[in-house]
C-alpha cells in the first residue's frame, strides 16, 4: 500500500505547482486530483494541459491515485431531470478521458441523494439505473467509477450499497470506501468486509462519536479502530493507496502521512 492525500483538503495551498512540493515534503506518495471549474484540470483542459499536470507529478516523484469531480457541472442521476442526468454523463465522460490520458484508474462519483422530492426508494432505483447507464463510459475509457457514501441520506446500509452494485454488475463500477463517513451509524471494518471486491479506493478519515460528532486527526483518540480496519482491508485483498481526507496544518499532514505508513508497515 501507498499513502496519499486528496486535493479536496488542500485548496488553500494554491495550484499544483505550489502544492506538490509540500505534499512530497509531508511524506505522501501521491495525491487524488480534482476536476474543477477553474484549476489545473478543467472541462477545457487540452492534452497539452494534462501533459503539464503529469510532468509536475513526475518532477516531484508523486503518483496520481484518483480523480474527484469538484465542479458546479457535476449533475445528478437521481433528481429525475434528464438535463441533470446528461450533465452527470458529460462530467463522467470528461473525467474519464482526462484520467485515461493521465494514467489514473478511478474516479469518485456521487449519483445523488434523498431529498423531500426524491424519496429513498426512488433514489435507490434511479441510482441503480443511472449507474448501469455509465457502463459504456467504463468500457470506452477503461476507468473505474466508484460511488462514495457522503451523508446525503442514500445508501445508509452497506447491504444496500452492495445490492446496488451487484445489480449494476460491472467490474469497473464500484465503491469508494471512506473510513470516517459511516462511523456515525456503523463501523468501517464492517463496510469493508461487506463491500469486499467492490472497493476500488480508500479514503482514510477519523471520526469521534461523543460527546459530539467531530473529525479528529488520524492519530488522535477518535473511534476509528485502525487495527480492525487494516485487518479487514487485508482480508479482502486490498493493496491500493490509503488517501487521507483530513484537513489541517503542515504538521498535521506530516503526522497523518507517517501514521498511515505505520498502519501497513
Amino acid at each position: 500500500m501507498e499513502t496519499g492525500i486528496t486535493h479536496l483538503v488542500l485548496r488553500r495551498e494554491g495550484q499544483l505547482a505550489a502544492m506538490l512540493p509540500k505534499v512530497k515534503a509531508w511524506g505522501y506518495d501521491g495525491m487524488e486530483v480534482l476536476l474543477e471549474d477553474d484549476g489545473d484540470i478543467t472541462f477545457e483542459s487540452t492534452a497539452a494541459d494534462l501533459d503539464g499536470v503529469r510532468a509536475l507529478f513526475d518532477q516531484h516523484g508523486l503518483k496520481m491515485y484518483g480523480m474527484c469531480p469538484s465542479t458546479s457541472q457535476r449533475g445528478s442521476l437521481v433528481s429525475g431531470s434528464e438535463a441533470d442526468r446528461e450533465v452527470f454523463h458529460r462530467c463522467c465522460r470528461t473525467a474519464s478521458a482526462a484520467c485515461r490520458h493521465l494514467g489514473i484508474d478511478t474516479i469518485l462519483i456521487i449519483p445523488g441523494g434523498v431529498t423531500a422530492d426524491v424519496p429513498y426508494d426512488v433514489c435507490y432505483q434511479r441510482s441503480v439505473e443511472g449507474l448501469k447507464s455509465l457502463r459504456p463510459i467504463c468500457d470506452e475509457y477503461g476507468v473505474n467509477l466508484a460511488v462514495e457514501y457522503v451523508w446525503n441520506n442514500a445508501f445508509l446500509s452497506p447491504l444496500e450499497m452492495r445490492a446496488a452494485l451487484d445489480a449494476v454488475n460491472h467490474p469497473q463500477i464500484g465503491f469508494y470506501m471512506d473510513t470516517g463517513n459511516m462511523m456515525a451509524f456503523g463501523y468501517a471494518e464492517h463496510w469493508i468486509r461487506i463491500l469486499g471486491p467492490h472497493i476500488k479506493k480508500v479514503h482514510t478519515k477519523n471520526f469521534r462519536r461523543r460527546p459530539h460528532w467531530s473529525w479528529p486527526s488520524l492519530l488522535s483518540e477518535g473511534d476509528a479502530d485502525w487495527p480492525a480496519i487494516m485487518a479487514a482491508l487485508r482480508e479482502i485483498g486490498y493493496d491500493g493507496p490509503l488517501t487521507s481526507e483530513m484537513s489541517g496544518t503542515a504538521e498535521d499532514h506530516t503526522a497523518n502521512a507517517a501514521f498511515t505508513k505505520a498502519l501497513y508497515a
